[in-house]
């Protein structure tokens, strides 16, 4: 089974579209989510609903549900606690206590999205939750919902708060919202490599052409891991590695480009 700390490229699917989760599981995405919010028109609701299951796969399936205050909002509850899903993810989380409550509620860990200024003062609290096992940004919502452009440097902070809160929780780096735009998979390979050099180890898919470019995208580099193994291969201490000063910050950061546990070399 996956580990929900590790999900890199998970796939929304529209909850009211069932023929499409096993293509879904089959796309490469580390995981399955199924959504009952925006991918669902209004008149959908119910049946999709109605429509969910989590045999189509050994992947992890999680549960995106409508907001609190909506009008399905309560029947979602109902439904994700009789579901064998991974994980719900909440919409619009704009509190510790109503994420905490929702917790209660199903029975299921938490993924909050945070999509609001609301949501972004109150992240270290949410992230603080022992019901929360990840952070999740709904970078488009947000953007909507403060009145701004969705560009990189205006986020920019905003990402970075989503790291530190996640790090001071203790908990997994966060998930980086979607890339609307899917005319190039070097956009979408290009916004990963974005979220990663922020900190942030995972990317929410919209379409599965998304998947390789996210998963591209997270993946050190060639010239990374070169680098990476000649500064490990420099001992101990102060060195020179390319005419920059290394020492262990700086092997930790190496080991980290290589999957080598703190502590090991090789």
């Amino acid at each position: 089974m996956v580990s929900l700390a590790t999900l890199r490229a998970p796939l929304f699917v529209p909850a009211s579209r069932p023929e499409r989760f096993a293509k879904a599981a089959g796309s490469g995405a580390c995981a399955v989510i199924l959504d009952l919010e925006d991918a669902v028109a209004v008149d959908a609701k119910d049946a999709a609903r109605a429509a969910l299951a989590c045999d189509f796969t050994h992947l992890p399936v999680l549960l995106r549900i409508n907001a609190a205050g909506t009008p399905w909002h309560e029947d979602d509850l109902l439904t994700a606690a009789s579901l064998p899903i991974a994980a719900l993810m909440l919409p619009k989380a704009e509190s510790a206590g109503a994420v905490a409550a929702v917790a209660r509620r199903t029975g299921k860990p938490i993924l909050p999205l945070i999509e609001s200024a609301r949501g972004l003062s109150a992240a270290r609290e949410i992230a603080a939750c022992p019901e929360v096992l990840r952070l999740a940004f709904g970078s488009i919502d947000f953007c909507a919902d403060i009145g701004c452009e969705h560009l990189r440097e205006t986020l920019r902070p905003v990402r970075l708060e989503l790291v530190i809160a996640s790090r001071l929780a203790g908990i997994a780096t966060p998930i980086d919202g979607v890339t609307a735009d899917l005319s190039d998979p070097a956009i979408t390979e290009d916004d990963s490599r974005h979220a990663r050099s922020l900190g942030m180890s995972g990317k929410l898919c919209i379409h599965p052409k998304q998947v390789a470019p996210i998963r591209a995208g997270f993946a050190p580099t060639a010239a990374e891991r070169d680098w990476a193994t000649r500064v490990l291969a420099s001992g101990d201490g102060a060195v020179a590695v390319d005419g920059a000063m290394v020492d262990e910050p700086v092997r930790l950061r190496a080991r980290a480009i290589l999957g080598i546990d703190p502590g090991q070399d090789g």
